[in-house]
């Protein structure tokens, strides 16, 4: 078999995402660079694994896949015996909720403040308090749900940790790196979750291929 490979910038969320339930389940990839600083996400080479010219894609075999919550939810059920079971069947009504709530309500806020706080600057801009404070205080009330929930269960499937639980890590990470870390270590359930899944050994293999700054892009 081909080797498997994913295709983005190290330190894009959403292929942190990806990154993640690969080592969660064992699998071996190689990372290849896709700097869309140079645009090169839009070039003829890219397009042909991903039509919409979005980062992650990955290469497994013959399958090319892109979209990463629909690439983890393939690599969960087709190495389900593989590394950590990220589809429990005793967790499965939750899991489906939660993977929704990941990305309609906890994405849609994380996303543009881990922006504004942790790459604009690396990009040498400055954040936009107002768009800080807006999506600072939409999250908020989100991980209230979040810890609310998390006082009777574990995990957010229940018991066992699952790809709901992995979805998320990529997106917390980064929250936690910024002066918003706060969202999380303020809400006591939250932050035991955060602490226990960040703990995985997988994980912490997956933060150290993450760069800690944006490296020059490639010269014309």
């Amino acid at each position: 078999m081909a080797p498997r490979k994913l295709y983005g910038m190290p330190l894009s969320p959403n292929v942190v995402r990806v990154a993640t339930v690969l080592n969660e389940k064992g699998l071996d990839f190689e990372s290849v660079p896709v700097d869309v600083r140079t645009a090169a996400h839009k070039q003829p080479e890219f397009l042909a694994l991903n039509p919409f010219g979005q980062i992650p894609a990955l290469e497994d075999g013959d399958e090319v896949l892109y979209e990463s919550r629909a690439i983890n939810r393939y690599i969960a059920s087709k190495y389900k015996s593989d590394g950590a079971d990220l589809l429990p069947a005793t967790a499965s009504a939750k899991l489906e909720v939660w993977l929704e709530v990941e990305s309609h309500h906890f994405y849609p806020n994380v996303s543009p403040l881990v922006f504004q706080l942790l790459f604009k600057p690396m990009m040498g801009g400055a954040p936009d308090p107002i768009v800080v404070d807006k999506h600072a205080h939409q999250l908020a009330k989100v991980l209230d749900v979040y810890e609310d929930h998390l006082a009777k269960n574990k995990y957010l499937a229940g018991d066992e940790f699952s790809l709901a639980d992995a979805n998320h890590m990529s997106y917390l990470f980064c929250l936690s790196q910024t002066t918003k870390a706060g969202l999380i270590d303020e809400r006591p359930h939250v932050k035991a979750w955060w602490e226990d899944i960040a703990a995985r050994p997988a994980f912490k293999k997956t933060v150290a291929g993450i760069p800690t700054h944006l490296p020059p892009p490639p010269s014309a």
